[in-house]
């Protein structure tokens, strides 16, 4: 294990998508999200495709034994990342963001829903610290709802990126499902494969014509989304995933960042606040998890005979 190798590689993948984001807001007053969630998914591909051949996994990354589940996962990865962009043409980059966040605390509901999982108190109160922090964050768009058409197209916007949030969620409990049978190649091919098919039933609903520039924004966002998976993938390779999850929240600080300088976001008070609750939840279940995982191991280690 290479602690500080799977933290930089982490921190790269988080930069990577975070500019990924940044160059999908760009070109969102004219691009649909349909047609954006595309060019992420098509332009991918290729990268993902060299990464696979450079480590000798093409043939295990293209097996897919259970499709069905990859089509599901699939689907409501679409929905997420689609509902993502369509907030994104709406709200500052840091809101959603934080929005975003949310979803790792829903996979903890979901996965005592819908996989049986135990879930003490830690988690559930360290999940309502987080979903209180999602509900500042939302507080001052839901009540614009009525106001003038920018605030409306704001709160509609928080609401895309929180539906978001719990398609990622739902997303993420098809992704340990499929890891019992799957190998990790796999479900990174077969997502951007399935993500670029579904994103065509938008056509109908408007796609335009992109200018050069739109183009190449486009096409980089691609490329980068692809680079920004294999650095996550492989940051786990060197670090435990709880020494790694953690780092997922610098996106924050690189979201206020580019909004600041790029895009003139300023952020607001509640925006802060409630990030920072989600923030705090996140890694309250992180380092839940890790404690409950040394457990295991050591519960296993007991039983295994001498």
């Amino acid at each position: 294990m290479r602690p500080l190798t799977g933290i930089s590689l982490k921190l790269i993948s988080v930069m990577l998508f975070i500019t990924m984001s940044s160059l999908i807001k760009a070109t969102a007053a004219h691009v649909p999200p349909g047609e954006a969630v595309f060019f992420r998914s098509f332009f991918a591909i290729p990268v993902i495709l060299v990464w696979l051949t450079l480590r000798g996994d093409l043939r295990t990354g293209l097996k897919a034994t259970s499709p069905l589940n990859h089509f599901w996962r699939g689907f409501v990865g679409t929905a997420a990342m689609g509902l993502s962009f369509a907030a994104l043409g709406m709200l500052p980059l840091p809101e959603v963001t934080a929005l975003g966040y949310a979803a790792p605390l829903l996979v903890v509901v979901f996965a005592a829903m819908f996989l049986n999982e135990q879930v003490g108190v830690v988690r559930i109160g360290a999940v309502a610290l987080g979903l209180g922090g999602v509900l500042i964050v939302l507080a001052p768009r839901l009540t614009a709802l009525s106001g003038p058409t920018v605030e409306t197209v704001q709160a509609v916007g928080a609401m895309l990126a929180l539906t978001g949030a719990i398609c990622a969620a739902l997303a993420q409990i098809y992704v340990r499902k499929l890891v019992q049978t799957e190998e990790t190649s796999a479900i990174v091919f077969y997502f951007s494969v399935t993500s670029t098919v579904l994103s065509f039933l938008t056509i109908p609903f408007g796609w335009v014509m992109p200018t050069g520039p739109e183009l190449g924004l486009l096409v980089l966002a691609g490329l980068l989304g692809g680079l920004g998976q294999i650095f996550l993938t492989s940051s786990y390779r060197f670090a435990d995933a709880s020494v790694v999850a953690p780092f997922d929240y610098a996106s924050i600080l690189f979201a206020l960042g580019i909004g600041y300088f790029i895009f003139d976001e300023v952020p607001t008070r509640a925006m802060l606040t409630g990030a920072s609750l989600v923030i705090l939840a996140g890694i309250l279940i992180i380092w839940r998890e890790r404690q409950l995982g040394i457990r295991r191991n050591k519960a296993r280690s007991a039983r295994t005979p001498e």
